[in-house]
């Protein structure tokens, strides 16, 4: 538990719950972020998985993104395009797995998080659940996110979202901005409509379902790419002194 974990669950008609938790607001580690991908990936494999309801621990955050604990233990090129790799890794998962996939999105994102939500094909939220891309405000950028939030909320908003990396939109501004499919104003109604939709889509053509995805994911073929070329980039940012001082502040203010 204190080290975090990737959980899945299938039930009877084929829904698939993938959860992953960490202790520090669900932020993703390297591990963390290689099981969440391989989780993904393997059901995406799995016929008996029919749709796939991915969650976060807890009743607060949804994602605080990157580990800070690791952005500052990286010494080398190779090791910061193997951590924000991680992130690549996740989003392409999420991308070319051939069940459609719904974010249950209870509390707040951040970096990383804001990715993931928006690689989603349908994210379901709950008030609350508030947005920033705080990346360059720690001296780095969203680059591997980039691609996954500016195809789901366009270009104005991410950058919006991109060059303000200091401020909080709200949840209302992510539903406007087509980052949230719904939102709800308590717990209860948004776990009511996830399960509405995802038993609606476990007893949908699974065919016809995977011919959609590839028809709404169309122009991101060159993802695997793209997504480790910006985090190459990032690997290269996270190594310079401004960075790792810009982290450290952070670290500091949030004890």
């Amino acid at each position: 538990m204190s080290l975090g974990y990737v959980t899945s669950h299938i039930d009877h008609n084929g829904i698939n719950t993938i959860e992953f938790f960490h202790p520090q607001s669900n932020s993703l580690p390297a591990k963390l972020l290689e099981e969440l991908a391989q989780t993904i990936h393997g059901a995406g494999n799995d016929d008996d998985t029919k749709v796939i309801v991915l969650q976060s621990g807890g009743e607060k955050a949804f994602c605080a993104g990157a580990s800070f604990d690791e952005l500052v233990a990286i010494k080398t090129l190779d090791e910061g395009l193997q951590f924000f790799s991680g992130f690549a890794h996740v989003i392409n998962a999420m991308r070319k797995c051939p069940q459609f996939i719904i974010a249950r999105v209870q509390g707040r994102c951040v970096g990383g998080g804001v990715g993931i939500a928006a690689a989603a094909d349908y994210a379901i939220a709950k008030e609350g659940a508030d947005i920033k891309l705080s990346e360059l405000a720690v001296g780095i950028g969203p680059f591997v996110v980039g691609p996954a939030v500016e195809r789901k909320i366009g270009v104005a908003a991410f950058n919006n979202l991109a060059i303000d990396a200091t401020m909080w939109r709200n949840a209302e501004w992510g539903k406007r901005k087509g980052l949230y499919s719904e939102l709800h104003g308590s717990t209860e109604d948004m776990d009511e409509s996830i399960q509405r939709l995802s038993h609606t889509l476990a007893h949908s053509n699974p065919a016809a379902m995977e011919e959609m995805k590839k028809m709404l994911w169309h122009g991101t073929e060159n993802w695997d790419q793209l997504l480790l070329q910006r985090a190459a980039i990032s690997g290269r940012l996270v190594l310079g002194n401004f960075t790792k001082m810009a982290i450290e502040k952070f670290k500091a203010r949030t004890k």
